[in-house]
This record gives C-alpha cells, structure tokens and sequence, in this order.
C-alpha cells in the first residue's frame, strides 16, 4: 500500500497518496478515530519461547482486532490507548481547531491525528497553521504534539527549529477531565508561541540580503562533495541545487528574491515537492515523516542562514 498508510480519512481534498474515506466536515476527535479505523486497543500479551514459556520482563503490544503485534516492549511500558492519547483534543475544538485527517501507519505501529488551527499571515503571505498529534505503539516514540505551518499560495510546509520557540513537544495523556484541559491549554500556549515566533522571524530574514554567491556557498554546503565522489553522487548533487534555484525563481517567491527567506522557501520547496532521484520503497512514508518530524536538508538550511 502507497506510503504504508494503513487506514485514514481525510476531509475534502484527497491526499497525494489517494487513500482514505473523504468526509464533508471535519468530525470530533471520537468520530476522527472512528473514520481512521483507530477504534481499536492495545493489549500487552506475554512474550513466550518456542517452547511455550513466558519470558519475564517483556510483552508483545498486541491489537485486539486482528492480533497483529505492533512490538516487544519492556513489561514497564505504559500503553496509551487511541482514544486515550487523543481525547483531551475535543477541549481543543472551542478554540478554533478542526480535525482534517487522521489515520496509522506500518500496520498500526504510528498513529496521527491532524488538527489545524485558524490561519495566521507572515511575512505578508497566508499560513494554515497545523498540529499533529502522533503516538507509537511499538515502543519507537512517545505521545507528540508538533506545528506544521503550510503556505497556502504554494502548499508548502515550514517546519523550521527555532531558537526561542519548539515546534515538537511531548503532552501528558491523563484519564482525569482536569488533566487533559490543563494539557489542552498547554498545547495551545506553546503552538501559539511557535506561530508568533516564526512570524517575528519571518519578518527579519525576508528583510535580510542574501546574493546569488551566498546562495551557490550556501549549496554547497547543503549538498558537499568529496573527491571520492561517484560521478552518481556528484550528479545527485548537481540535480538538487539546480532545482532548488528553479524554486527560488518561481512566481509565487518573486517578492522574497535575494533575501534569506526566500532561500529557506526554496528549500522547503525542493523538500516538500521535488520527487527523489531515486524512489525507495518508502520514499513516499520519509516525505509524510518529514512533514511530522522535519526534514534534515530544510534543518541544517536554517541553521546556515542563522549562522
């Protein structure tokens, strides 16, 4: 299956990887997990020999609808259940928040819920600000809570790191009312610090030069190559700077031209919809981890420019 996405739904659009049930309205977070097929639990089970015995201080996180086992954790680890890790977002939707999709991946292993937050403007363009909410059932990861804004005008997404401001966070999944109020507020207070911090920063790099030679030294550095470079890989790199300076010069960045800003636009650009010289098998599950994770090359982009 395209992305290893096992179920979702999505609200209008369809999604670059086609999959999914399409609904009119985003829903609550209960009917979300419903639409998703996430209205299953996780039961940890004994981790048995071959022959029979239970091996002590482990236990296999099994789903209850199918018995697919998601992992071999520790008999310490705390299973969050969907509904569990996902209910506090319901306080969320009074104050301006949607659910557009939510959904697993590998088999069930990660699970995401994507709320999106009213739009905000910076550096004079329109931003649909979003957060995801993602939990691991394999032991790989924990409860998260990150800030994906996207530019509407091109549909890029600009998860960049900043100095003052997260854009991932863990938030406590506590089956107490108060508790999951206390983790909505919290959420909220830190989305909206990053928002207003990509704004101010917004602000001050698109009014910050960057000339065509600072930008050639900039890609290279983003892309090296060594002597004992294959030809391959030199052409690799070649094909990568080239296409992020076809993105530098495209209409919708035509005001950004020959600033900072719009040099990390062009990376997020190249990163968010310039198709790999070479399609792995999960090349399109590393583009959706990009999104919820950030991208290295857009990463070590920002910081050249802070630097």
């Amino acid at each position: 299956m395209p992305a290893n996405v096992e179920t979702m739904f999505y609200v209008r659009e369809k999604p670059w990887h086609g999959l999914g049930t399409r609904v009119e309205q985003a829903p609550t977070s209960q009917e979300a997990l419903e639409l998703a097929g996430l209205n299953w639990r996780i039961e940890g089970r004994p981790v048995l020999t071959e022959h029979g015995d239970i091996i002590p201080g482990y236990q296999a996180n099994t789903r209850d609808s199918d018995g697919a086992v998601m992992g071999i954790v520790s008999g310490r680890y705390s299973i969050v259940q969907n509904a569990d890790a996902f209910a506090f977002t319901d306080f969320l939707v009074g104050d301006g928040i949607t659910y557009e999709t939510a959904g697993s991946l590998r088999g069930g292993r990660q699970i995401w819920l994507l709320g999106k937050m009213p739009e905000r403007y910076i550096a004079g363009d329109k931003f649909e600000p979003y957060i995801c909410f993602t939990n691991t059932h394999d032991g790989s990861g924990a409860i998260r809570c990150c800030m994906t804004p996207v530019r509407v005008v091109c549909n890029n997404t600009l998860n960049m790191a900043l100095r003052d401001a997260k854009r991932s966070w863990s938030t406590r999944h506590i089956g107490d009312v108060l508790g999951r109020v206390n983790d909505a507020r919290e959420t909220l207070e830190l989305a909206d610090k990053y928002m207003l911090s990509l704004e101010q920063e917004a602000d001050k790099l698109a009014n910050e030069t960057m000339n065509i030679d600072e930008v050639k030294k900039s890609l290279d550095r983003l892309f090296p190559v060594d002597e004992k470079a294959t030809d391959r890989q030199k052409q690799t790199a070649k094909d990568a700077k080239d296409q992020i300076m076809v993105c530098m010069f495209r209409p919708d960045l035509a005001k950004f031209i020959g600033t900072k800003w719009g040099f990390l636009n062009a990376v997020s650009d190249y990163v968010g919809h310039t198709d790999p010289a070479r399609k792995t098998k999960n090349w399109q599950e590393n583009r959706w981890g990009n999104i919820i994770g950030g991208a290295p090359v857009f990463d070590k982009a920002v910081s050249l420019v802070a630097a």
